[in-house]
């Protein structure tokens, strides 16, 4: 098994950037495909990037293409999303969620889940 914990949400204008990280227990974490997740108020949880094991693949959602990037370093259990050009649409709870099923693109498809990090985004 292994335990998720977000960081690095907050509060920021519009076009402002943020780096959430999220730091995983136990020490076979680069046997897991990770995903970062966002739900907003009213709205279903959507994938918004994913990265291999090794961290040569990646998936983004079409919406924050070109805007975000997600990053692994297995030395140190983390993976982080660095978003950058951020609009108000972004706003959300983000998650990140991994999972020993190989390559998932819904939720469903994710075992654990870290608590969410809230980022707002104000116009």
């Amino acid at each position: 098994q292994v335990q998720l914990v977000e960081s690095g949400g907050g509060l920021v204008q519009a076009g402002g950037s943020l780096r959430l990280s999220c730091v995983a227990s136990g020490r076979t974490f680069s046997s897991y495909v990770t995903g970062w997740f966002r739900q907003a108020p009213g709205k279903e949880r959507e994938l918004v990037a994913a990265i291999s094991r090794s961290g040569d693949g990646t998936y983004y959602a079409d919406a924050v293409k070109g805007r975000f990037a997600i990053s692994r370093d297995n030395a140190k259990n983390t993976v982080y999303l660095q978003m950058n050009s951020l609009n108000p649409e972004d706003t959300a709870v983000y998650s990140c969620a991994a999972t020993l099923s190989g390559w998932q693109t819904t939720a469903r498809g994710y075992d654990y889940w870290g608590q969410g990090t809230q980022v707002t985004v104000s116009s």
